[in-house]
């Protein structure tokens, strides 16, 4: 089970403050304790471009998977079948794949890199990661916080490995029929909505979110 951090010494407006980018804060600290508080809050962390400050977002519309509306292509399911998938066996390995510099619009900073690894060590911060022939070949990383679960890369090195490691995430949070867990994904893209990632306005996903917070941990995370 996740060990609970110190609190923050921090306070974040309330997230329907944000400015229209989304953004309600820049600065405090990258402390586990501060993290999760804000993701309690509806909040993540992220730079204020490509090298600025720390921002403290809440974008409107969000992006979130409905979990029984995932998209499995025939190729997709033919790709699950041909992958192993593993779950916090490489973490360290999938976030720094995600944070590789020459990815186009990288945004994992060393610093963030550093928050996500301690808040892994806590037991918050997850990897779901596919695997060929024992080489890790794919992956997603994210905070699961009760039956939220908010996701921050993915990267692949083979045709659809970090599909699958999507695939398998919605399985497992969907296992036991509970059916107030929160898949957030922060912003939709055009490759996300082909996979059923929906825009939801922020005042529905923060009720979605207080709903989801009350559901307990999937089963693989504890």
């Amino acid at each position: 089970m996740p060990v609970e951090p110190p609190p923050s010494v921090w306070g974040f407006p309330p997230a329907d403050s944000a400015d229209p980018d989304g953004i309600v804060g820049v600065g405090a600290d990258l402390e586990p304790g501060t993290v999760l508080a804000a993701y309690r809050q509806g909040l993540f962390p992220m730079p204020v471009g490509r090298t600025g400050p720390i921002g403290w977002w809440s974008p409107d519309p969000r992006g979130v998977l409905p979990l029984d509306q995932l998209r499995v292509s025939r190729s997709l399911r033919r790709s699950c079948r041909r992958f192993e998938v593993r779950v916090d066996s490489a973490f360290d390995a999938v976030i720094e794949a995600c944070a590789a510099p020459d990815r186009p619009h990288g945004w994992i900073s060393p610093e963030i890199l550093v928050a996500y690894q301690r808040l892994h060590d806590l037991g918050w911060a997850h990897s779901v990661e596919t695997w060929e022939d024992d080489t890790l070949v794919g992956g997603l990383y994210g905070v699961a916080v009760g039956g939220l679960f908010a996701g921050e890369s993915m990267f692949h090195r083979a045709t659809d490995a970090s599909k699958v490691a999507l695939v398998h995430l919605v399985g497992e949070l969907t296992a036991d029929g509970d059916d107030r867990r929160l898949l957030d994904v922060q912003w939709s893209t055009g490759h996300l909505a082909t996979l059923g990632v929906v825009e939801r306005p922020r005042n529905r996903y923060l009720q979605d979110l207080a709903v989801a917070l009350e559901a307990p941990l999937p089963r693989i995370f504890t």
